[in-house]
């Protein structure tokens, strides 16, 4: 565990660090269930922060602090994710939802309004409001580890060397991601910007955009499932 300003590895000073792992304990805990404890992702970033230290090659380019702050990153979600709070019942309509937005998208050639989602659903739009807004529980980090389950996040954690092609796969898919944000309505357009690229939570975007934070919640939300809806073939390559 990490111990005191002398802890060190490979040379490098950890004490130094120490600001960087509650700076992005602080930015998730914001995104998260109230559930969760900051003491944990603290925790797990330390974990995160020693193992950086262990691993890192100074020979591969990035520097130690961007470096360290993927691996720290990378523990505090992985803790999260063995401590799933999300019920079964919430992945189950958030993947509803996610192929009823790709099949509405394939047939009417346009991002579909919530209505036509409730209705092909046979719901009431007050209900796929709840829906949404219980998806967003579980998501916890950047665009790419939240749409897509394979090495193409992963890898940023590993220290292995990476071929040509995984680099062409990792640029061809942020091409498409970039490609599907832009096909967003307006509104979710800019959640998603200023949620990941600003890196304000739910209530500061609440202010800039004068509404409510479980309303931006239910914007996010619904902005995340058209993106898994158009980039879910990633998740089978």
């Amino acid at each position: 565990m990490y111990q005191s300003s002398s802890s060190s590895c490979q040379g490098i000073d950890l004490e130094h660090y120490g600001p960087i792992v509650k700076r992005i304990a602080y930015y998730l805990l914001a995104k998260l269930p109230a559930s969760v404890q900051l003491d944990d992702l603290i925790q797990s970033g330390m974990v995160g922060l020693l193992e950086a230290a262990e691993k890192f090659d100074p020979d591969k380019g990035a520097s130690f602090e961007t470096y360290a702050s993927i691996r720290i990153r990378g523990a505090m979600v992985d803790e999260m994710r063995r401590g799933d709070w999300t019920p079964r019942s919430v992945h189950k309509n958030a993947r509803e939802v996610t192929q009823t937005i790709h099949q509405l998208s394939a047939s009417l050639g346009r991002q579909p309004t919530d209505k036509e989602i409730a209705q092909a659903m046979s719901i009431e739009l007050d209900d796929y409001y709840d829906m949404i807004k219980d998806a967003a529980v579980g998501q916890l980090a950047s665009l790419e580890e939240t749409f897509v389950d394979n090495d193409f996040t992963s890898d940023l954690h590993a220290d292995q060397q990476h071929t040509p092609h995984d680099e062409s796969n990792k640029a061809a898919f942020r091409k498409a991601l970039i490609d599907a944000i832009s096909d967003l309505p307006e509104k979710e357009r800019l959640v998603i910007a200023l949620y990941y690229d600003e890196e304000l939570n739910l209530k500061e975007i609440g202010e800039v955009l004068g509404v409510s934070e479980s309303r931006v919640s239910q914007i996010h939300s619904q902005a995340t499932l058209r993106l898994r809806a158009k980039l879910e073939s990633w998740g089978h390559r």
